[in-house]
């Protein structure tokens, strides 16, 4: 019988980490690969070790949430996946004509589009490595057609697939995002247009990874944005400037966790296998992760609604938003924020005396919140008499 995740990795230096995640995820589990999407949603949570632990092994969060008894609503729709593959093969096709011309080439003919094929995400990383390295000294317009990049991701390799990456004859590399919500009057949505923008970001940092052993190359910090036309299916571009979400994500993926110290201090025989394990062992499993649930994990995560239930029965600050939970420094419950603005201990009853109370007024946190429940009364007590 193989050993706990727990002691293969306090005990058992030559068990690789592919192993252990292998061991956590389940053995006959096949591991749910990362992608850009999930990455740029850890990167703008990096705080939370659960999610980094449940991507890194390759859990499938969207099973796991359906066995727990908290499915997720969140994901593309079959239509919009369909959609988007119908709009980037009409973008792509005839060597991709249409693409090349918003680039402002118009001879496609001239134009390089490599084999990417290899055995494996390993061998195709290092073919399109090897494909950007020859685009570069060819000095030739080159289009890589999906492209596999590989990034370390606290201590563990992630494998992302952009659309595309077009190589210039300056050694300019430019990804290339291909989405399928509109561009109307030249102008897309901006909160989709800011996904797009963080999800390319992760793209450009893989590049740049490969850049730095490649000479004369260079990884543009602005990526083009390709979307249908008004409520046509014609493509149009637009240029959007990465350089903030790219110092972002890289500055969050830095404060992620090593993925081998989360697991380091599991107990030992836990596991996320859905297959085999019953939900309450599941959640016994997932409540022994550390998580740091957000109002914004709704939109990102599979796991956002049994977090935010188990917050919420909590009482934990963190289901009223990331800037109300850093306001309330030490005050981490609803509860002690209330006792706090009416003048009472911890324990929600009794009035603080003595050196609680001269404590309690010391704290600037403790004396704003009752500074903003004397405010509140003296606004109702004012609608009260009108």
């Amino acid at each position: 019988m193989s050993e706990s995740l727990g002691s293969a990795v306090r005990g058992a230096p030559q068990t690789t980490l592919r192993h252990q995640l292998a061991e956590l995820r389940g053995p006959a589990v096949v591991p749910r690969p990362m992608d850009a999407r999930a990455l740029a949603a850890l990167a703008a949570n990096p705080g939370c070790k659960r999610r980094a632990l449940l991507d890194g092994a390759g859990v499938d969060k969207a099973v796991l949430a359906e066995r727990l008894g908290s499915p997720a609503a969140y994901g593309q729709s079959q239509f919009a996946i369909m959609r988007g593959n119908a709009f980037e093969a009409k973008v792509k096709a005839d060597g991709g004509r249409e693409l090349l011309r918003l680039l402002g080439v118009d001879d496609a003919a001239g134009v390089e589009v490599p084999d990417l094929a290899a055995a494996g995400p390993e061998g195709r990383a290092a073919r399109t490595a090897l494909a950007l390295r020859e685009a570069t000294e060819a000095g030739a317009w080159t289009l890589l057609d999906h492209p596999l990049l590989a990034l370390d991701v606290a201590g563990s390799p992630v494998f992302l697939e952009p659309d595309a990456v077009v190589i210039g004859p300056d050694g300019r590399w430019t990804v290339v995002e291909i989405k399928s919500f509109p561009m109307i009057d030249g102008a897309a949505d901006a909160s989709k247009v800011g996904a797009a923008a963080r999800q390319a970001a992760v793209y450009v940092l893989a590049l740049e990874r490969v850049a730095a052993v490649t000479e004369g190359a260079r990884v543009a910090r602005s990526v083009l944005l390709v979307c249908p036309k008004d409520f046509s299916n014609l493509p149009a571009a637009s240029v959007v400037d990465v350089r903030k979400q790219v110092s972002v994500t890289r500055r969050q993926l830095d404060r992620l966790t090593r993925i081998e110290d989360i697991a380091a201090a599991l107990p030992e025989g836990l596991t996320f296998d859905v297959e085999t394990c019953t939900p309450e062992q599941l959640t016994e499993a997932v409540e022994a992760v550390p998580h740091a649930y957000a109002p914004e994990c709704l939109a990102a995560c599979e796991l956002a609604f049994h977090c935010r239930e188990r917050a919420r029965c909590a009482g934990a600050v963190e289901v009223l938003g990331r800037s109300v939970r850093g306001e309330l420094g030490g005050l981490t419950t609803i509860g002690a924020v209330l006792d706090a603005a009416r003048g009472q201990d911890g324990d929600g009853g009794t009035p603080c005396s003595g050196e609680a109370e001269s404590s309690g007024e010391d704290d600037p946190t403790v004396a704003a919140v009752r500074r903003a429940r004397a405010l509140r009364a003296e606004a109702l007590e004012a609608g009260a008499c009108l």
